[in-house]
């Protein structure tokens, strides 16, 4: 199993915000920590958004931030969202596979349970439980170097 780009760095987006607690985060300055384009990462933001994860505030001041708090967003929550398809095997897509074992098939089942240990232990971890605490993460994110910008409630 190997996630996307774009689930990479959404889990990455959601973790700068929470580091950044109190404040709202700009995507160029987020984009500049993890060396991407605005324009990248402003398609990641999209489904965050939707989803409830990110909020977004307009204006001269604006930029992004939790919607709600990172102890409250899993890794499971967040993968759900930005991935298109787990599955392992062809048996997983559909219902018409060719294979002659689908029914019952031992390898099927191994691979199911795999993925449920997968989202399993995905759901055990929040961005919080990634972002937060962690020694020395603002500053190799750069934002103790950035002028604050307290978020406007």
């Amino acid at each position: 199993m190997r996630l996307t780009r774009q689930t990479n760095y959404a889990i990455r987006i959601l973790m700068y915000c929470a580091a950044n607690e109190g404040r709202l985060s700009r995507i160029s300055d987020i984009a500049e920590a993890y060396s991407l384009s605005d324009l990248f990462l402003f398609k990641i933001l999209q489904p965050l958004v939707e989803h409830g994860f990110v909020e977004t505030v307009r204006g001269r001041h604006g930029g992004v931030r939790l919607a709600k708090p990172a102890g409250d967003i899993t890794l499971f929550d967040v993968v759900r969202v930005t991935e298109d398809n787990f599955a392992m095997a062809e048996c997983f897509e559909n219902d018409d596979a060719e294979c002659p074992l689908v029914e019952s098939c031992g390898l099927n089942e191994a691979l199911r349970k795999a993925l449920n240990a997968f989202f399993e232990v995905l759901a055990g971890y929040t961005i919080s439980d990634l972002a937060v605490g962690k020694p020395d993460m603002r500053l190799r994110l750069g934002l103790d170097e950035l002028p604050e910008r307290v978020a406007a409630r």
